[in-house]
């Protein structure tokens, strides 16, 4: 299921060329895996493509984005507005993939009220009210990491059951509400290995190798497990 949105994305980007067939070949390239793998996703999704011309681009974008349950719009709350909540909201991408930003939420003085990307932030005060008339399915939590718990167990109790969660900190929800967690200094620390592997070790100065060094580095993903 995780690959499934690099495939979506490099899709568009083909469609975006107007190229109308792709080989298994050429998009497993551009997604950044090998062919049978890809070939074997797809599969999955009933999509075995033509011999001899590939997969028909806009068909398969159709069967990911049902199956990723983008065929419908579902509505977004970004709760904290500061420079990364800004962003968020100014992000033009949301749209055109089936999430719809219909609130903006925060609990300082001087920020409530500013129009941002079209509207109106309101009060935190009035987060519950703004989850239920706009029936909010997936809640952004940008707020800084004291305010990420208490804020999440709100957007939970008002039925929310998908969080995406850009705050430093590990969240406790109930099993059945799902956390993606987005930890940019995370990302930039395994990059820091790497970064550090490739000079020659710990030292950056071709000393000893790493204790963490056995093989060829294996792409890293963050679940928040349920508690």
């Amino acid at each position: 299921m995780a690959r499934l949105p690099v495939y979506l994305r490099a899709l568009h980007a083909l469609q975006d060329r107007g190229v109308a067939t792709v080989s298994s070949e050429e998009l497993a390239s551009a997604a950044g895996v090998n062919s049978a793998k890809l070939r074997k996703d797809l599969s999955h999704l009933g999509s075995y493509g033509t011999r001899g011309v590939g997969y028909e681009v806009e068909y398969l974008v159709y069967q990911i984005s049902r199956e990723l349950g983008l065929t419908q719009d579902w509505v977004v709350a970004i709760i904290g507005v500061g420079n990364l909540g800004r962003a968020l909201a100014g992000y033009g991408g949301f749209a055109s993939r089936g999430f719809r930003v219909a609130g903006l939420l925060d609990a300082d003085e001087q920020i409530v009220g500013q129009e941002i990307s079209g509207l109106t932030v309101r009060h935190i005060d009035r987060l519950e009210d703004v989850i239920g008339e706009h029936g909010v399915s997936i809640a952004v939590i940008a707020t800084p990491a004291g305010a990420a718990q208490g804020v999440c167990d709100r957007v939970v109790a008002a039925g929310v059951t998908s969080v995406l969660n850009f705050a430093p900190v590990v969240l406790t929800v109930p099993e059945w509400v799902d956390v993606r967690k987005v930890d940019l200094s995370i990302e930039l620390q395994i990059l820091a290995f790497h970064e550090q592997r490739k000079a020659g070790g710990p030292d950056g100065a071709g000393g000893r190798p790493s204790a963490l060094d056995s093989g060829p580095p294996e792409p890293v993903h963050y679940v928040e497990a349920a508690e």
